[in-house]
C-alpha cells in the first residue's frame, strides 16, 4: 500500500515514516501543503495522511482541492487542534478520518488500516461514461459488447479522463500524473497516447471523445 505524508515538523515525519514503513507501507514524505497537493495529484495513493497546521497550504486548503478535482484517495487528518469545529469541518470537506496531536503510534497505524479497507470496500470496480466502461481491476475498456484491455499506460490515462470528466487537463498535467515527476518522456509522448485512445474509441463505436481546447488542454465529453 502507497501512502502520501505530509507534516511539516521534520522529527515528527521522520517518527511516522519509519514506523510504516516498517509495518510494509510505502511513504512518501513531504513537508508543505503546495507538495503535497502536487503529489496528490501526480501520484496514485491509496491512502493520504493530511497535517492540517502546514506552511503555503494547510491541510484544510489541499483536502479541498483534492475533492474538488474529484480525487477520492482516503484522507486522515492530522492536527494540534481538537476542537470539534475543526473536527466538523474537516470532515465535511471530504476527509476519512481525524486523529488530533499527540497520537499513539499504535492508535495511528488502527486508524490507517480502518482507512485502507474502507477505500477495498467502496472503491468502484467500474467507471461509466457514456456507453463505454472501464474496469479498474482487468484494465479492459468496453462498450458491453467489444472490451479491449489496455496497457498500462493507456489504462492510466484513460482513467484520468473518466476520473475528470468535463475537466480540462493540460497536456504537462497528464504528463506528471501519468508518467511522474521524474520522467524523461516529453509532452509528444502525451499526444501519441491520446491518439491510441481515440482509436480505441472509435473502433468501439463510443459516443465519448477526447477533445481537444487550444492552449487549455484535453477532456472526455459524451458527444451525440
Amino acid at each position: 500500500m502507497k501512502l502520501l505524508y505530509a507534516e511539516d515538523e521534520k522529527s515528527m515525519s521522520e517518527a511516522v515514516v519509519d514506523i510504516l514503513t516498517y509495518h510494509k507501507y510505502i511513504v512518501d514524505a513531504v513537508y508543505d501543503g503546495e507538495e503535497a497537493l502536487d503529489y496528490a495529484v501526480a501520484e496514485s495513493y491509496d491512502g493520504i495522511i493530511l497535517d492540517i497546521m502546514m506552511p503555503k497550504k494547510n491541510g484544510f486548503e489541499v483536502l479541498k482541492t483534492l475533492r474538488q478535482k474529484g480525487i477520492n484517495t482516503p484522507v486522515l487528518l492530522l492536527t494540534a487542534k481538537s476542537e470539534v469545529e475543526d473536527r466538523i469541518a474537516g470532515l465535511d470537506m471530504g476527509a476519512d478520518d481525524y486523529l488530533p496531536k499527540p497520537f499513539a503510534m499504535g492508535e495511528l497505524l488502527a486508524r490507517v488500516r480502518a482507512m485502507l479497507r474502507r477505500k477495498e470496500t467502496f472503491t468502484p470496480d467500474i467507471l461509466n461514461c457514456g456507453n463505454i466502461s472501464l474496469n479498474m481491476q482487468s484494465y479492459e475498456l468496453s462498450n458491453g459488447k467489444q472490451a479491449f484491455v489496455l496497457p498500462k499506460l493507456e489504462y492510466q490515462l484513460m482513467e484520468i479522463f473518466m476520473l475528470n470528466r468535463g475537466i480540462y487537463l493540460s497536456s504537462e498535467d497528464l504528463l506528471v500524473k501519468v508518467w511522474g515527476h521524474d520522467t524523461d518522456a516529453e509532452l509528444g509522448t502525451v499526444w501519441v497516447y491520446i491518439s491510441y485512445l481515440r482509436k480505441r474509441l472509435a473502433a468501439l463505436d463510443a459516443n465519448v471523445t477526447i477533445t481537444a481546447k487550444r492552449n487549455v488542454g484535453y477532456t472526455l465529453e459524451v458527444v451525440g
